[in-house]
């Protein structure tokens, strides 16, 4: 241990930090080069080069000039995946009626039996028919 001061140890894995937080900047750099739609394939090919090439000024030159754009991807990315994921669960539930959903139909016809408003015979007709 006396070979290895504290000290170093520190700087270590403060080298060891940097150098993870700039590999998982590296693969944002990459995966947002590739999602680039106002990118042609030259201009993709030119920034990965240059990402790859010169790791750290390459990955910082990126983030200085598409800084912006490549959060603003990420908001709109962000969108997209919701509005599937909310189109997804209305699809696996089937769509919503055209006249409210059944829940709030069987709702009301309960709230109308609890104030006697319906007998017990007429609500079990009208379950009856919103169900079938």
């Amino acid at each position: 241990m006396e070979n290895y001061p504290l000290l170093n140890l520190f700087w270590t894995m403060l080298w060891f930090f940097l150098w993870i937080m700039w590999l998982f900047l590296l693969f944002k750099v990459v995966t947002d080069i590739f999602r680039s739609d106002d990118l042609g394939g030259w201009g993709k090919a030119g920034w990965l080069i240059v990402a790859l090439l010169l790791p750290y000024i390459g990955v910082l030159l990126y983030v200085i000039v598409r800084g912006r754009s490549m959060g603003g991807r990420d908001i709109e990315a962000a969108r997209e995946r919701e509005a599937a994921f909310k189109a997804y669960v209305r699809e696996a539930a089937g769509g919503e009626p055209k006249h409210g959903s059944h829940v709030d139909d069987l709702a009301r016809l309960a709230e109308l039996k609890d104030r006697n408003a319906l007998t017990d015979e007429e609500y079990q007709r009208a379950k009856t028919k919103l169900l079938a």
